[in-house]
Order: structure tokens, then sequence, then C-alpha cells
């Protein structure tokens, strides 16, 4: 077989491990060849891509990043290029193409899988908001670098008796905030899926000076909002993707609370920095199966399909079912962490 391979959206701590793991099951295991295309879908619909040996593909286990570079692409020029891909595809005498990518990632191979493209896909996302698959790499890594932020910022927020708000990613799911604000014992979290009470976040921060505390840490989600009406709020508008840009939840609310309780309140955005770095042992562990049996399934011509964890075994599903909903953070997992508003 002659595979081809990208990786498109925001890029993962474990992209680099999948790249590898498929290379290495193709070439070594079954004689194909594999191809890279740079940046994303943009390498498709431009034909712009590279030969990927083991030689390529050495030394990248453990590497953040993805050596063939990201990009978005509007949906528009997608669903425009369907027509140019498959001629290209056919061109390059493709058998199989192995996205690697997000919602927005698998949206763009569910369409072109309909339009008749050898699609099989490989989930990945560091907000874990993919439905068909109970995790996906990136995630551990990222809630890691989160609870590790968040406990060096304790020792400085009680220093300077301080109110520390950090934003950590997750547009539309909490899967970050909720993990990385349990692992570090946050004195609140929150979250997208539930519309925040600005009285209720000020009663419980002011309780914990009034009981003698010196510092509180608020960890939110980079998505959530405030309950309509019950503060002031601005809105950023949407890019040019079609996504919402934020206008700074840790920002507006170290403002509030500030006002509120009197206290020295201040923000602190871990953005990118989740997203970059080594990946951890479990990223590769979960990056590599999924590679692994992303060239198997295309193998069988299992095209239309996704790789997914479900349990402990990797399993596939159809690309329509993951792209139907997100996987939010169910209302029976607030009450464990105790401190989700």
């Amino acid at each position: 077989m002659r595979i081809g391979v990208l990786t498109s959206g925001g890029d993962c701590p474990g992209l680099n491990a999948v790249i590898r793991s498929v290379v290495h099951r193709a070439v070594v295991d079954h004689g194909d060849e594999v191809i890279g295309f740079h940046d994303g879908w943009r390498g498709l619909l431009e034909c712009d891509y590279r030969k990927l040996d083991l030689d390529a593909v050495g030394g990248i286990l453990a590497r953040g990043g993805t050596i063939l570079g990201s990009s978005r692409v509007r949906p528009e020029d997608l669903r425009d290029g369907v027509e140019r891909a498959k001629g290209y595809v056919e061109e390059l005498g493709l058998d199989a193409i192995i996205p690697i990518g997000g919602e927005g990632t698998l949206k763009a191979a569910h369409l072109l899988s309909e339009g008749g493209l050898p699609i099989v896909g490989v989930p990945k996302t560091i907000d874990n908001d993919i439905a068909s698959t109970d995790v996906t790499f990136g995630f551990d890594t990222a809630v890691g670098v989160a609870t590790e932020a968040l406990d060096r910022l304790k020792t400085t927020a009680e220093s300077h008796q301080r109110v520390l708000i950090v934003e950590v990613m997750g547009r539309h799911t909490g899967w970050i905030a909720l993990h990385s604000g349990m692992a570090a014992g946050a004195h609140a979290i929150v979250v997208p899926e539930r519309p925040f009470d600005i009285e209720e976040l000020s009663k419980r921060v002011g309780e914990r000076f009034e009981a003698g505390k010196r510092f509180a840490i608020v960890v939110v989600a980079e998505g959530a909002k405030p309950r309509e009406g019950s503060m002031r709020w601005d809105e950023g508008g949407k890019d040019v993707y079609g996504h919402e840009r934020f206008a700074g939840v840790a920002r507006q609310l170290s403002i509030e609370l500030e006002q509120r309780l009197g206290k020295e309140a201040r923000p602190v955005i871990l953005g990118h920095v989740q997203r970059g770095g080594t990946p951890t042992a479990y990223d590769r562990v979960l990056a590599t199966r999924f590679g692994w049996h992303a060239v198997e399934a295309a193998h069988r011509g299992q095209f239309g399909m996704l790789t997914a964890l479900r349990g402990t075994e990797i399993t596939m599903v159809p690309l329509a079912d993951a792209v139907r909903t997100l996987k939010t953070v169910p209302a029976e997992r607030y009450a464990e962490a105790q401190c989700v508003l």
C-alpha cells in the first residue's frame, strides 16, 4: 500500500509518536510506502508532501509538536477542495490517508470520507473531548503540565496572600480544569459546561480568608462563562475559521474578585505551554497504539473509521459517530471534585 499521513489543528504531545508508529508498522511489517503531507489539510489540497521512511522518524518518539507541521483550513476551502484532493490522491497512488487531529480535523476527515477518499482517522486533542474514545493522547501530558504549574503557583500565592486565577485550555469542555484542579487541590474549579455564579465564587474564596487561610487558587477553563446577567462580560467575537475568540476569563475574574473581596487577585494564563514539550509515557504508548491500529485498519479496508480507546482495548468506530457530539464533563463528576462551581 501507499499511505499518506497528516497532522491538523492544534499541536499536541504525542503526534510524532503516532507518525513514527504508522511508519514503522507500515514500512517494516507490511512493506508499504508512507508519505507525509505538510501543514495538515493544506498539504493535501496543495499536494505538498515528503517521503517518510525509518530515517525520517528516527528519534522523534519523545519530541513534542509534529515534524509534519500543522495548520487550519477554512471549512469552505476544504469543501471546495474535495475534488482537487481526490485528484491528488489518485495522482499519488494513495491507498489510504491517515489524518491525526481533533474535532475540526475529524469533521474534515468525515467530509472527505463521504466524498470518496479512503480515510482512517486518529483522534488527538489535549481537551479530551472526542466522544467516541475514552481518552485522547496529549490529555495526560497537558494535565501534568497544568498540575505542576498549580503546585508551583500555590507557594507564591501563599507568600503574597493572593488569589490566583489560573486559566487552562478547554474551549467547550472542562476536562483539563477538572483533572488538574483536583490533582493540585484547587479551591474552586470553573468549567464551560456549567455557567458559574460570581456570587458563589466570591463567597467561596472569601470564606477561605475568613477562616485564616492566606491564599486561594481558582482553576478556570478558557471557555467558561458566568450566568447570564450576573456580571459584566466581554465577548471576543469569532475568527476566520468560525471559532470563538475569548476575551480572557482569568483576566475578567481577577478584576471582579479583587473588587468584591478587597484581596489582591492575579490572572495566570498557561496557554500553549500545555501543548508543548515531551509527552508522558502514557501518551507515547497510546499514540503508538493508535498509529499501529490505523495501519491495520487501512489494510483491512476499514475506511471512514476512527481508532478509539474503549477500556483497555483499541477499537474502530465510524467517523460519523466521532463528530456527532463532544464529550463534555458529566454533572456527576462535579461532586467528586468537591469544588466545581
